[in-house]
């Protein structure tokens, strides 16, 4: 899990008015959630996830590591998308949310996040 939250208040903050900003991860593997960060609720997700979806060798999708599969049906869990409302160039997140990759994908550590603005 990768805290991008950084990268994109620096994204709205240069669009400077309001509109929605759209996150995407172009990877079959990853998605991009919501959530607070650094409280542990970011490690109970990926606990979840690990219950949810475990590493073995239950699934069809076995190319890769042991359990490689999962990583192709957490996308149906948490989307490769997030589109946040922006409010004078400033994203209109609750105090304590944060915009996350998350990648259960050991096999390509390489990942892209498209960020693009809706505006009036």
């Amino acid at each position: 899990m990768h805290n991008i939250t950084p990268q994109c208040e620096k994204f709205v903050r240069a669009q400077g008015e309001d509109g929605l900003l759209h996150v995407f991860v172009p990877h079959a593997t990853a998605g991009v959630a919501v959530l607070e960060l650094g409280a542990g609720s970011d490690d109970d997700l990926l606990a979840a996830l690990r219950d949810l979806l475990p590493a073995d060798d239950r699934w069809a999708h076995a190319h890769g590591s042991r359990g490689h599969g999962r990583s192709h049906v957490m996308p149906a869990l948490i989307p490769p998308y997030a589109t946040i409302p922006v409010l004078g160039g400033r994203m209109a997140l609750g105090t304590w949310q944060s915009v996350a990759l998350v990648d259960l994908n050991v096999d390509n550590p390489q990942r892209q996040v498209r960020l693009s603005f809706l505006s009036d």
